[in-house]
């Protein structure tokens, strides 16, 4: 949102009022408080009818500084983020005739007294970002000011130009030289977000469009901090782009909220966020396996269903959950939590017959009830779905028709829903797939009096939230999984999340790669993708290529729009050996399979730490300028480098940083820092291990859950120095096996903590089974 033009003037009918000075530094308990008049105040009739802003400093975590803007202190101000992890950390406030400095952890906040505004943040003897001349400021609009509005139904939020709002509070910090934004949500653009205008608004747009799902008002950068705006409303970024040098920040209203969030590294910013915002929540072994859909538009019914599953089996293509889209209910009835009668006349005995198959079910919802749907009426006359100004539900056409909209700000509505959904789960589902939640209206009256504007991007905090409380009541702590399609600050506590719908093309298949990079940098733990793209039929190469993609990401789902995506249906099978569609998914289900003992771990870190399952290059080489705007590649954990091929040829270009990496596939060993020019088969990608790596992989690969610690096999990779220890669950009882790897000179021992049998080998070399819980290699 651009409120200037050019460096020197604000645009017509833009009134911009600016912080010119603290002129009054103070202490309030454990607040730095500075009035920061609108004019330098050289003369006391300066003080008369001049608009002052109040800035506070504060600290809800040590390494987090609360900066909080406000015109009128005497204005009802929105309710923010919920700060979970929030604490009364231990600070340092000083204040002397210079001005005034808050510390917590590491990081200072410091204001400069006097003329010009300057307030900085500075660590480890350096400053990491700024708040300078105008960066704070009031936006006053005047009647006629030009205003570039979007279609309908998007409530006049702009991605150019201005929203209709009469006032706006904007912050601004400073880039330094090289500095580079991240973040901002499930984006699908550029991984790095200098030059663009970012609108938070959850919006249904697809992956081939600026809009995303996913709004996250959080952003971090290669100089070691992130940014939270705490606002659920409509923000709107602009990254370099009105101002070149600073980040804008900007609200409607006049109060503006954000935190500064020090690292030093990616890790330890993701980290602090998560634990102020929410850690991700541990999900099952089962979740990790591969998962199959009816699809959304296509014909189904319990022998279509049986058709698949058994077709999988046939061909040895391991199966962990299988999904039932939309249509499980009534056209017109979504969501009325009924089996469609005429084609599920025996939901308890099919879903039973399912478990039998060792299999977990899923089933779709959406948080919007169609009027010819019975429970339509229960929830309109007891008030629990959102209403209009005028007492009327709130309707439309736009996915069912006549469809009404559960307000889950009412509590008697969200455990009503959760009700509804209790019955799912006594039937026999296991997970939900929690679709929709972005398209939520702005002309409406929330039951709790929430305002429209903060609802938008917040519902679907809620509507998740209620879901996920229900799953682990049900299944326990653990043991819970969503799919969900939207997310905002927060979400994270409810995974996995999914990238949307997204097309049949390797163009399509790079740019979700993006968006689930960039929701990465958000403090998503989680993240999956529709395998071959959801729109249209993919060809047979996209969809191989997918899958090596898919099954290389934290949770993996062959889903489509109006096709099936059964591997069979994309080739005929006369394809070289291993070159066939159900050969490539059959090698790298099998692949992730065998890979479970390393990426459970991997999972739990995520839990414990924020630290994202799917790691941007950034994340794990933070000050190698090579990977600054790499997005074609990622890390699956800390040992894993996967590069996927975005061709039907097979050719694919990628960056090995510096040290040893060891092929898995291969055992070919390469030293970085290099770049490499391949062409892979559609059974292979590029899969390298990282140096000083010990990898555990399992004994079996027909399914992902099961114990992980009897007989695994503990590869350790060149450079392995003094002593590691490596964790190998047991995902059925929650009870783990401790390895110990000590590296002396030549020799290297591996060590168990308990009497069970594993086998070791170096890289390349020979296995040897453990004798006394020890073995030396």
């Amino acid at each position: 949102m651009k409120f200037t033009d050019g460096f020197w003037l604000a645009r017509p009918g833009v009134t911009p009022l600016y912080a010119a000075e603290a002129y009054d530094i103070e202490r309030d308990s454990d607040v730095v408080r500075i009035s920061a008049p609108t004019k330098v105040i050289e003369r006391r009739g300066d003080v008369l009818n001049r608009a002052m802003l109040t800035v506070s400093l504060s600290s809800p975590l040590d390494g987090i500084v609360r900066v909080r803007i406000e015109k009128n202190t005497g204005a009802a101000t929105g309710p923010g983020f919920e700060l979970v992890g929030a604490t009364d950390p231990d600070i340092d406030i000083s204040i002397t005739d210079a001005g005034g400095s808050l510390t917590t952890g590491p990081l200072t906040a410091r204001i400069a007294q006097g003329a010009p505004w300057n307030l900085s943040f500075e660590a480890d003897g350096r400053t990491i970002t700024s708040s300078g001349h105008k960066s704070i400021g009031h936006v006053t609009l005047a009647d006629g000011a030009p205003v570039t509005t979007e279609p309908a139904g998007v409530s006049g939020v702009t991605t150019t130009g201005l929203a209709p709002a009469s006032e706006y509070i904007h912050g601004r910090l400073s880039l330094g030289v090289g500095e580079l934004v991240y973040g901002l949500g499930e984006r699908f653009g550029p991984i790095v977000k200098n030059g663009q205008t970012v609108d938070i608004w959850n919006a249904d747009g697809g992956t081939s469009s600026e809009q995303s799902y996913k709004n996250v008002p959080f952003y971090l950068t290669n100089r070691g901090y992130g940014v939270l705006v705490n606002h659920p409303e409509h923000v709107s970024f602009e990254v370099g782009t009105e101002s070149v040098e600073e980040v804008q920040f900007s609200v409607a209203g006049d109060a503006l909220e954000y935190f500064v969030i020090y690292g030093p590294t990616p890790k330890d910013v993701l980290e602090r966020y998560t634990r102020l915002t929410g850690r991700p929540a541990h999900v099952p072994a089962w979740s990790y396996g591969l998962w199959l859909s009816t699809s959304f538009t296509t014909q189904y019914d319990e022998a279509t269903v049986s058709s698949f599953i058994d077709g999988m089996a046939e061909r040895d293509l391991p199966l962990s959950v299988f999904h039932f889209d939309c249509f499980w209910m009534r056209e017109f009835n979504w969501t009325d939590f009924e089996w469609d009668p005429r084609v599920f006349p025996d939901p308890e005995g099919m879903l039973s017959r399912l478990h039998d198959k060792n299999l977990h079910v899923s089933a779709w919802i959406n948080p919007y009830i169609g009027q010819r749907a019975a429970i339509f009426a229960e929830a309109r006359d007891a008030g629990y779905l959102v209403k209009k100004a005028n007492g009327d539900v709130w309707q439309w056409d736009m996915w069912q028709a006549g469809m009404g909209l559960v307000d889950f700000t009412n509590p008697d509505a969200t455990a009503w829903f959760q009700a509804k959904l209790r019955r799912l789960f006594e039937q026999g589902v296991d997970a939900i797939k929690t679709d929709f939640g972005e398209r939520i209206p702005t002309d409406v009256v929330w039951h709790d009096g929430t305002s429209p504007d903060v609802m938008h991007n917040w519902y679907t905090q809620l509507y998740n939230k209620a879901v996920f409380e229900v799953l682990e009541e049900y299944r326990g702590k653990g043991d819970a999984v969503l799919f969900a399609r939207s997310a905002t600050v927060g979400g994270q506590q409810q995974p996995v999340h999914w990238g949307g719908d997204n097309s049949s093309s390797f163009e399509s298949m790079a740019e979700t790669l993006r968006g689930g990079l960039s929701l990465a940098f958000s403090g998503f733990g989680y993240w999956s993708h529709d395998i071959g793209g959801f729109e249209g039929m993919p060809d047979a190469a996209v969809f191989k290529r997918w899958v090596a993609f898919g099954l290389m990401s934290s949770h993996s789902r062959l889903h489509g729009s109006t096709s099936y995506r059964v591997p069979w249906l994309f080739d005929d099978g006369t394809e070289a050996p291993g070159q066939s569609a159900v050969d490539v998914t059959r090698r790298f289900t099998t692949l992730k399979l065998e890979l479970m003992p390393y990426l459970y771990s991997v999972g739990l870190e995520a839990h414990t730490t924020g630290t994202p399952f799917m790691r941007p290059m950034q994340v794990e080489f933070d000050g190698d300028p090579a990977v600054d705007y790499l997005d074609r590649q990622y890390l699956l954990g800390p040992d894993l480098l996967v590069a996927p091929v975005f061709s039907a040829s097979g050719d694919v270009e990628y960056y090995l940083p510096a040290g040893t990496w060891t092929n898995y596939l291969t055992g070919e060993s390469v030293t970085g820092p290099l770049w490499r020019r391949e062409t892979h088969a559609f059974d292979s990608i590029p899969l390298w291990v990282r140096e000083g790596a010990v990898l555990v992989t399992g004994s079996r690969s027909d399914r992902p859950d099961y114990d992980y610690s009897d007989n695994p096999l503990v590869t350790v990779y060149p450079g392995v120095t003094g002593t590691t220890t490596v964790a190998v669950a047991n995902p059925l009882d929650g009870t783990s096996v401790s390895l110990t790897i000590t590296a002396n000179g030549d020799a290297v021992t591996v060590t168990s903590d308990a009497d069970t049998v594993f086998r070791a080998r170096r890289a390349g070399g020979d296995i040897v089974t453990s004798n006394d819980r020890t073995v030396v290699l």
